[in-house]
């Protein structure tokens, strides 16, 4: 595990570091991806819940994050017990965000990932086969319907979990969160949890390949409840939980607060959906 304190990311890496990621951290990650990947598929074919397919996920996100070689603190766990059905919500910095995703949650989840995503080999299988959700971000109209499933899934009694700003972020800053999470939270009527991933930009920025081990911090809020609010409050909604994970990252992370966040909601629903 890695002593040194969460800072910037060196430009260019050290040498050494650069060694370990190429011959040894990136292989044993693709490895680890090809075989859980496998092996999950495999077990798709045997089951229909899904539960099988959520352990070997927990698996491989166990396993990459220890070749990460990132040590990883939880801050405010007893938040992820509070509610059987929620919307769980978190920044997105970074491809090594979901393994710390996975192997940080204790319970069985779904997540709500672009439809695109699904177009592409071997991925898109394995996210049709596990029970994924898909949401269509580019076609508002499309968006309602895509969203009309997650909310069918919290409503069966399965949590969600979502990256609320749509992509990763550039410069380790947040960005703008679209509505979807908080449309779909207030329809299900479940509560939406706000949560954080620190470090894991400066492990693996976007258009990288190579890791910088770093320590990781995931920080979870007190729960949102969505009780009283109605769809027409998405907005709302969705600048209070960027106001908490805005809250939450910078309270953990060395980058200062901008003078000026610009967190408001990117509008994906139409205001006369109900």
């Amino acid at each position: 595990m890695t002593r040194r304190p969460l800072g910037p990311r060196p430009d260019p890496l050290p040498l050494s570091n650069r060694l370990l990621s190429f011959c040894v951290q990136a292989p044993a990650f693709f490895a680890a991806t090809a075989f859980f990947g496998s092996l999950s598929l495999a077990a798709s074919l045997f089951e229909k819940d899904g539960k099988r397919q959520h352990r070997i996920a927990q698996a491989w996100a166990r396993t990459s994050v220890r070749v990460s070689g990132c040590p990883l603190t939880v801050i405010g766990g007893e938040n992820l017990r509070k509610h059987e059905v929620a919307v769980y919500a978190c920044n997105h910095l970074s491809y090594m965000d979901t393994p710390f995703i996975f192997s940080s949650l204790p319970f069985q989840f779904r997540i709500v990932a672009r439809h695109d995503l699904w177009k592409l080999p071997f991925i898109g299988w394995h996210l049709q086969r596990s029970g994924q959700v898909p949401v269509n971000v580019d076609n508002p109209r499309a968006s309602i319907a895509s969203l009309g499933g997650a909310v069918k899934t919290l409503k069966s009694g399965m949590p969600l979990f979502i990256f609320p700003e749509g992509g990763r972020s550039e410069d380790g800053h947040l960005a703008p969160f679209l509505n979807g999470p908080a449309f779909m939270a207030i329809r299900a009527q479940v509560p939406i949890v706000p949560m954080a991933l620190v470090g894991t930009h400066e492990l693996l920025p976007i258009h990288t390949g190579q890791f910088y081990p770093v320590p990781i911090t995931l920080a979870v809020g007190e729960p949102i409840e969505t009780t009283g609010y109605s769809t027409r409050q998405s907005d709302e909604l969705t600048a209070r939980l960027s106001d908490e994970i805005c809250r939450l990252y910078y309270a953990h992370s060395y980058l200062q607060t901008p003078a000026e966040p610009s967190l408001e909601a990117i509008t994906e629903i139409p205001e006369n959906a109900v």
